[in-house]
């Protein structure tokens, strides 16, 4: 997601570089650039326009900041606009003033609608509202059932009246079910088609006319490019949305939706889906999505998806066993899962600031040697893996071990080495020391030297100028303080 356009951006930010202050002259390339950057990423066109005249006006007429560079102010004129087009903040779901809140669903066949909708519930299951799902989609075969299977997967109820009732009825009596069974939110599941056609249109708007929804909220898949724009002016228009699910943003789309939906209907994305998997919907928000736009990371998301999977008391204790080097096998294997739950390691690797320029070849090595790690420990005896140092001690463990995993003898040795200097540092962390960062990920390396993108060489100046003493103070404080 976006790589192409974190690319082309940073080729703009190095027109800059070098130069002493932004003037008219030395700014055109830059945008010709920025330009370039929007179009192939599929933005609509007039919002490409609107965009580089709005950085353009902002550049020309920026105070110049002492310490700051051309490239680095230019950057965040660039973030700012970013957010402005996306929407600036996020958008939460409206909320009815006496339950049910309804919830309706649109959006042509194939934008990934009825998972989105399964999706939605369950994130505001999390949020502990109760839901209830309608299965208004009689047209496309299996449609009732797969909501249906959804529903149960998740553990939320599905209201369906069968594939020869009426949609406008079934959503009718959906929504007085929901309400005699006092739950929070109804959400409605209604037919796509392969393109917008009146009966379709007719349809929705009959339905919206009976339940009166809170919320109608236009699924649309990224991947579709400027024609995103079109769909959303349309069904707007025709219906009236009041915000947009932004599905398959994982995928090889260039990212360009992100930018024209709200700019082209006036509304909000409010949800963004990042994988097939049900927890895969995410709340948007313009000022993290920029930040991944340039190549920033998103911390606050990862630290949002952490917290979803992990136990203080658990983290406490693991806090303590990386102070007195107690951390194990058992330990790094937990750890393993806990990343797992929480999606794609490439996912969240580019989500840490400075690690977006690793390639997917180097993404694909880490996963591959996280993989065998978990296979090698598997093959473990439990007083294995709760003492590392037993199999230090001891060739002919490792050599059953390398027997038992199918590895050879040399990958025993070099992951029990690589824990070791792990355990080891971090140890030092907690004393306030940093060292270099072993290979535990098969020679990724670490976020100060993955490449010299925006988050490194520009952002960076422009959001810590002048902190480098409060740095060096920070440096000798503990790990658990930092």
């Amino acid at each position: 997601m976006f790589d192409a356009l974190s690319d082309r951006l940073e080729s703009a930010w190095k027109k800059l570089r070098g130069q002493d202050k932004i003037s008219e002259s030395n700014i055109q390339e830059a945008l010709r650039e920025v330009r370039r950057a929007l179009l192939e990423a599929d933005v609509s066109l007039q919002v490409v326009k609107d965009f580089i005249a709005e950085v353009e006006a902002k550049a020309q007429g920026a105070a110049v900041i002492t310490g700051v560079r051309p490239a680095q102010q230019f950057i965040k004129i660039v973030h700012d606009e970013l957010v402005e087009v996306m929407g600036e903040t996020n958008v939460p779901l409206a909320e009815a003033d006496q339950p049910p809140t309804v919830v309706l669903m649109a959006g042509l066949q194939g934008t990934g609608k009825t998972t989105a909708t399964a999706k939605l519930a369950l994130h505001l299951r999390k949020q502990n509202r109760t839901c209830l799902l309608v299965a208004t989609d009689v047209y496309r075969p299996a449609a009732i059932d797969q909501l249906v299977t959804l529903g149960k997967q998740i553990k939320v109820p599905v209201f369906e009246m069968g594939s020869d009732a009426d949609p406008v009825e079934i959503a009718r009596q959906g929504v007085e079910h929901g309400r005699a069974e006092g739950v929070n939110t109804v959400i409605i599941d209604t037919a796509g088609r392969l393109q917008i056609d009146q009966d379709m249109m007719a349809e929705l708007a009959q339905i919206k006319q009976t339940v009166q929804p809170q919320e109608t909220l236009l699924v649309v898949d990224a991947m579709t490019g400027q024609e995103a724009a079109n769909l959303t002016r349309t069904f707007h228009e025709e219906i009236g949305i009041t915000g947009a699910i932004l599905t398959k943003l994982d995928g090889d789309s260039r990212g360009g939706a992100a930018l024209s939906v709200r700019r082209i209907s006036g509304q909000p994305i409010k949800f963004v889906g990042v994988g097939e998997k049900v927890e895969a919907l995410q709340p948007f928000y313009p000022d993290r999505m920029a930040s991944r736009i340039l190549g920033m990371g998103d911390v606050l998301t990862l630290v949002e998806k952490a917290q979803e999977e992990i136990d203080l008391s658990d983290a406490e204790k693991m806090q303590e066993k990386i102070l007195s080097a107690k951390f194990d096998f058992t330990d790094f294997l937990k750890q393993l899962r806990l990343l797992k739950n929480m999606g794609s390691l490439g996912g969240i690797i580019k989500m840490i600031p400075g690690m977006n320029k690793l390639s997917d070849d180097q993404l694909k090595q880490g996963e591959t040697q996280l993989k065998r790690s978990e296979a090698m420990i598997n093959s473990m005896t439990v007083a294995e893996r709760r003492d590392p140092d037993l199999l230090a001690s001891s060739p002919s463990r490792r050599r059953r071990i390398a027997s038992g995993s199918g590895f050879k003898e040399a990958d025993i040795n070099k992951l029990v080495a690589d824990f070791q200097k792990m355990r080891s540092l971090m140890q030092q962390m907690g004393q306030g020391n940093f060292p270099g960062m072993p290979g535990m990920l098969g020679g990724m390396g670490n976020p100060a030297t993955a490449g010299n993108s925006p988050s490194q060489a520009g952002w960076r100046g422009y959001a810590g100028a002048g902190n480098k003493k409060k740095k060096k103070e920070k440096k000798k404080k503990g790990f658990g303080t930092l």
